[in-house]
């Protein structure tokens, strides 16, 4: 099950690799407020699915990456 602390783990990974990129950017290019975002980096909100499909865009991230989903082993 996907916790907030994995999200705000995974995102606050994916703003790492990406220091020129700052909150209030990431805000602007997501469609919400820089607080907002704030939120989510210090697990006290979750976003909306999509939401999170624009950071996962944004970012450059895999929605499974960022909702800790391991993808199941081929048989």
């Amino acid at each position: 099950m996907t916790t907030t602390e994995q999200i705000r783990k995974a995102l606050t990974e994916a703003l790492k690799r990406r220091p020129s990129l700052t909150q209030a950017e990431l805000a602007e290019k997501v469609g919400v407020t820089q607080s907002m975002i704030s939120h989510y980096a210090s697990g006290r909100k979750m976003p909306a699915l999509d939401t999170l499909s624009r950071l996962c865009t944004v970012l450059d991230l895999d929605a499974n990456e960022i909702l800790c989903v391991e993808k199941p082993k081929e048989y």
